[in-house]
């Protein structure tokens, strides 16, 4: 079923606003550059020419197809703008026009992330470079949203490649006046021992930062300035070119389910790490993967517990394997070949154990957890799920009579407006009604995607977030209602 209304029709039929939590636009880069030169000088902001001149498109497309074939250089995104709808290609380019058609589109009120050189600039690994662009950017950014504050919120972008430089950025944007920040996530570092031994081959080795488990650094500082400033990190990441997506010829292949598996990756990370027992009150956010797999990984997490928590391990433990029956039935019921070599039983029966000390084999220890419902209260309050509008997967983040113990998962309803995927940006509210009109979401849980989790999410570390916006007296009720 595909509806038929219109947005401004579906928004006037509604009893509560309509929050868009990742909508996007389309920075002018010979304009962000202004803001290098002024900020870092001409020899930065020519350095930083150069090495965009060498990612992505612009080196691949300088590259024959036996190179490409020879470096096993990934296929990256193409035509990923809208062109023939010129009148969206501005909107997406002009915040002020896009806060012109706010009403024609069905929305209340948008935060919106960058696309182009701010999701670059935190993924250089020259450390000059890439705090200064960083910085640029959300100038520029800053300066082009000025006086549209009570209906769109701007993204910041923070480098994360050490807590030091994403507290300052922090607290840098703070005082610029943003109340989102875009943190960047699975950085790239190089494998130790192959630097040492391989210098030339070092930047090829490479493994990826997903700032929790097995990180390079620690990142509580970064948590706790997210708290003190209030501004929830929120991760845009991708994992095209990682594991299996890395197709040298086709971009659909790599494009499918990457920012899940980003999300993925950084979400269980910060979850086994422990950061939501230390940090209960902060509110995380993963966009555009959608929440298909936050269901699954939710369920795993408990799935896998009960199974390797420490009494549980129990039951895999070598040290209670019983040798005397062992041996018993295999002389009653093994094969000659296998009785003839029952003297090296002790070495298979030990097979895979780590420690004589099964007790520090609790890989849930930095959690906490007791019993299964603790991973519900640790992962349901604090997680949040980017969702675009056509992906009929949203309506699983409401089952509850499959999720774990009645939860509904935090899904956040995201336009994705500016990007290849939204050809028409008046179609996206209808595309997420959709799922009202098709029987899977009930007008509750529609309401709770683009209204109460959005207020939820975003003004648990900011109770002000919301104010002097168009939609803060429905928002303030909301929060009022929650804490009765």
């Amino acid at each position: 079923m595909s509806s038929h209304q219109t947005a401004e029709h579906i928004h006037s039929q509604l009893s509560h606003p309509v929050i868009d939590s990742d909508g996007h636009w389309i920075e002018f880069e010979p304009a962000a550059m202004d803001y290098l030169h002024e900020i870092a000088g001409e020899r930065v902001a020519e350095r930083y020419g150069k090495v965009a001149n060498q990612f992505g498109n612009k080196k691949w497309a300088g590259l024959s197809e036996e190179e490409r074939k020879d470096r096993r250089m990934l296929q990256p995104a193409w035509w990923g703008v809208p062109t023939k709808n010129t009148r969206d290609r501005a909107t997406a380019m002009l915040p002020k026009l896009l806060y012109e058609r706010l009403d024609e589109l069905g929305i209340d009120f948008g935060v919106i992330y960058p696309t182009g050189g701010a999701l670059f600039a935190p993924f250089l690994r020259d450390d000059e470079i890439r705090r200064a662009a960083c910085r640029a950017f959300n100038m520029y950014t800053a300066d082009q949203f000025k006086g549209l504050e009570d209906r769109l919120t701007p993204a910041a972008v923070v480098p994360m490649f050490t807590p030091e430089e994403a507290v300052e950025e922090l607290e840098f944007i703070k005082s610029k006046g943003f109340k989102v920040a875009m943190l960047s996530s699975l950085i790239r570092r190089q494998v130790p021992a192959v630097a040492r031994k391989a210098p030339e081959a070092g930047r090829y080795a490479i493994w990826h930062d997903t700032l929790g488990i097995d990180s390079e650094h620690d990142y509580d500082p970064v948590w706790a300035k997210c708290l003190e400033v209030g501004i929830p990190p929120s991760f845009h990441s991708a994992s095209s070119g990682i594991g299996m997506r890395a197709s040298i010829s086709n971009f659909v292949y790599n494009h499918i389910g990457h920012f899940a598996q980003a999300g993925e990756a950084v979400c269980k990370s910060i979850f086994m790490n422990g950061v939501t027992r230390r940090f209960p009150e902060l509110r995380f956010a993963f966009l555009e993967g959608g929440v298909g797999w936050a269901c699954g990984l939710y369920s795993d997490l408990i799935g896998h517990w009960k199974i390797r928590n420490p009494k549980a391990l129990d039951n895999v433990n070598p040290a209670n394997l019983n040798q005397e029956m062992l041996v018993d039935l295999f002389q009653k019921y093994g094969p000659p070949a296998a009785v003839e070599k029952l003297g090296q039983k002790a070495t298979q029966a030990h097979l895979g154990l780590l420690t004589k000390e099964p007790e520090k084999l609790d890989d849930f220890a930095p959690c906490g957890i007791e019993r299964a419902e603790d991973i519900r209260d640790l992962f349901v309050p604090n997680f949040y799920f980017g969702c675009e509008a056509d992906d009929p997967l949203n309506a699983w983040a409401f089952n509850t009579t499959v999720n774990p113990y009645g939860a509904k998962i935090n899904a956040l309803f995201g336009s994705d407006i500016g990007h290849f995927d939204v050809p028409d940006m008046a179609g996206v509210l209808p595309e997420a009604y959709e799922g009202v009109e098709d029987g899977i979401m009930t007008e509750d849980n529609f309401r709770d995607f683009v209204f109460a989790n959005p207020v939820r999410f975003w003004s648990a570390v900011n109770p002000d977030f919301f104010t002097g916006t168009v939609v803060e007296s429905q928002a303030r009720a909301l929060v009022a209602e929650g804490e009765a």
